[in-house]
């Protein structure tokens, strides 16, 4: 077999008509005739040297070998069309993704006063759930992305720390008109958890020395810091929040900090691209607007412990 690669036009025919299952309907999506898809199939078992498809009376049945070929090309095609999509006329788009909770607490108002004050610097921002935060810029169509992270990243890659990830218990406002708290309090209440396996929780009370004081078994279990702290707002236990995060609702009063104490979970924000990504120049208008937005911030009045988990 020849080393050099099937001609492309081929290799999107075979894709088309392994996806649809016939020629007739791969040719009217690819706006050629069937006979030019069967052409192009044929230039394709020669160059391979194998079958690709058999018919079975009316139907198409593609063979082991087109089975085991379908999944590279289909991806291939898929990473050059998101390679093109960056080079495409919505250069003035960013492309961002980002953890859910942050979008909801932080980013969006952000992103939105962003583009209010720098007109023409449209961010396009995908909320996504992570349990642990994650970009594949090779796989993903993104331009950049905020993650919580420890810091060490690609070395091919900007990164711009943004803020610390501080951990503090969160309840409803009324919790405040109760007696101050203390040890005894906090384990007798409903602990709710923003994370399946507690982590954020294990902690905050780690660092507080209380781990042996408050039992973390039972408890409403959620997956994001999002719905844990909303459903603190309603009253149905203490949740772990981040106080950055928190900050505006508790100035509204929307929540409490029953627990004036915040921990740093050893993790940061930061908004990270890849160098080679075009539009660097508006990526770092973005970033230094999302630093100020940060640091301009008015932050609760509470004891930060020193120090990493």
């Amino acid at each position: 077999m020849s080393r050099q690669l099937p001609p492309l036009y081929a290799l999107r025919a075979f894709e088309a008509a392994a996806r649809l299952n016939s020629f007739t309907r791969a040719g009217d999506e690819l706006s050629i005739t069937q006979s030019a898809v069967s052409r192009h199939i044929r230039t394709l078992e020669e160059h391979f040297g194998c079958r690709l498809f058999v018919r079975g009376g009316r139907s198409l049945q593609p063979t082991e070998a087109a089975r085991m070929l379908l999944p590279g090309v289909r991806d291939g095609f898929a990473a050059l069309e998101r390679a093109c999509d960056t080079l495409r006329g919505e250069d003035d788009i960013l492309r961002m993704k980002a953890p859910s909770t942050l979008t909801m607490r932080w980013l969006l108002a952000r992103l939105s006063r962003f583009r209010h004050l720098q007109p023409g610097n449209e961010v396009q921002l995908t909320s996504a759930w992570m349990d642990v935060d994650h970009v594949d810029f090779n796989q993903e169509p993104f331009d950049c992305a905020v993650l919580l992270s420890d810091g060490v990243f690609p070395a091919d890659w900007e990164v711009r720390r943004l803020f610390a990830e501080l951990l503090i218990p969160v309840g409803a406002p009324d919790l405040l008109a109760e007696p101050a708290w203390d040890v005894q309090r906090l384990a007798s209440v409903e602990l709710l958890h923003p994370t399946p396996d507690k982590r954020d929780w294990r902690a905050w009370l780690g660092r507080m020395g209380l781990l042996d004081a408050v039992s973390l078994k039972g408890g409403q279990v959620f997956d994001t810091l999002e719905l844990g702290m909303i459903a603190a707002a309603r009253g149905y236990g203490v949740s772990m929040g981040d106080l950055l995060m928190v900050a505006e609702d508790v100035a509204q009063r929307r929540l409490s900090l029953p627990w004036p104490t915040a921990v740093p979970s050893g993790m940061d924000y930061y908004l990270v691209w890849p160098r080679t990504r075009p539009g660097a120049e508006r990526l770092q208008r973005l970033s230094r607007f999302l630093q100020d937005e940060a640091q301009g911030m008015d932050l609760p009045a509470v004891q930060v412990l020193s120090g990493q988990r």
